[in-house]
């Protein structure tokens, strides 16, 4: 007699999305790799051939770190999907010019392993692994990760070198390390030389490789805006609230009026921005929930670079804040189709 077999369900549950809105993972993924295309050619013009040194070993390095870790952990390899491959990117457009090649290669290691593939692969993990990996040489190699080289610009370099008299034209200070001197001149009555505002748009000044080119960033996050892959609100109030935030924080310390435009156009703001804080599985999903997220993110960043040690912020933001994402999924929530109003 055959065993009774049990009946096939009728209904499937599983986690939401429900409604297929009719793209895929691998052409999510090539969307943003795509938008990142003018900032990786930016990068590669201002700091040559040692930053396509960096992106080439970080790209390698996650998709081959990404496929040991599935196959040791018995799980379907996914390198295809592109996933990996824009994690390295990502890592590598928040890595110093010079950084040694084994350097760049564990970053990817942290980042797709440690980031990602040990909270359960794509979708589960709790950070952004591309920041994560960041972080995790920052703290791990403080001096090779605050070392930076100069674009090849002469007058970018000199710019610098009379804001930060103790460095050089080929290894110096990031334009918000060269304000928070000016700063302290100011503080004194004196004045200093900083890069200018056109140096800082266009991408002529020291940095990560990826910070540096406002317009490439733009235009990467224009693109992203209107394939739907990401939600304005994010890059918006992160953003907006900086501005503001920098610009109040000037007005009362009588700095120069272009104070918060020198924090919005330095660092990672932008690149963080489009690119970091909107990350599908560790941002909220709800609109209100992006706000409030945004919001933190922006103050998170304005009190790291105004008040803190570290003259920049948005790393340890987004990372802070992606702790915090699930509480705000869990207390900002949208109300069910046809289930009225919502009782707490």
């Amino acid at each position: 007699m055959e065993p009774v077999k049990a009946p096939a369900p009728l209904v499937i549950i599983s986690s939401s999305p429900y409604i297929h809105c009719g793209s895929t993972i691998s052409a999510a993924m090539r969307d943003v790799l795509l938008s990142l295309l003018p900032a990786l050619a930016a990068a590669v013009y201002f700091f040559g051939w040692p930053a396509l040194s960096v992106i080439l070993t970080c790209c390698l390095s996650a998709v081959i770190c990404e496929a040991l870790c599935q196959k040791l952990m018995q799980r379907p390899i996914t390198v295809g999907d592109g996933s990996a491959l824009l994690t390295g990117l990502l890592l590598a457009f928040c890595l110093p010019p010079e950084l040694s090649l084994g350097l760049a290669a564990f970053g990817s290691f942290c980042a797709v392993v440690i980031g990602k593939q040990v909270f359960g692969g794509l979708g589960s993990n709790i950070f952004n692994p591309a920041h994560l990996g960041r972080a995790i040489l920052l703290a791990s190699f403080p001096a090779q990760m605050t070392t930076w080289t100069m674009p090849w610009s002469t007058a970018a370099a000199e710019a610098v070198t009379k804001a930060t008299p103790y460095t050089d034209a080929v290894s110096s200070a990031t334009p918000l390390a060269a304000l928070r001197l000016a700063e302290s001149a100011w503080q004194h009555g004196l004045n200093v030389d900083l890069p200018s505002l056109s140096a800082l748009f266009w991408g002529n000044v020291g940095g990560s490789l990826g910070e540096t080119c406002v317009p490439a960033l733009l235009l990467g996050g224009i693109y992203l805006l209107w394939r739907g892959h990401i939600d304005w609100r994010i890059p918006a109030g992160y953003i907006g609230t900086v501005v503001v935030i920098t610009a109040i924080y000037g007005w009362l310390r009588e700095y120069p009026a272009w104070f918060a435009i020198y924090h919005l156009l330095s660092g990672g703001l932008i690149i963080g921005a489009f690119f970091m804080a909107t990350d599908w599985v560790t941002s909220p999903i709800t609109k209100k929930g992006r706000l409030i997220y945004a919001l933190g993110l922006g103050i998170l960043t304005a009190l790291i670079r105004l008040r803190g040690g570290y003259v920049e912020g948005v790393c340890y933001s987004i990372l802070i804040m992606n702790m915090v994402t699930p509480l705000i999924d869990r207390y900002v929530t949208n109300v069910p189709f046809g289930g009225g109003a919502r009782h707490e």
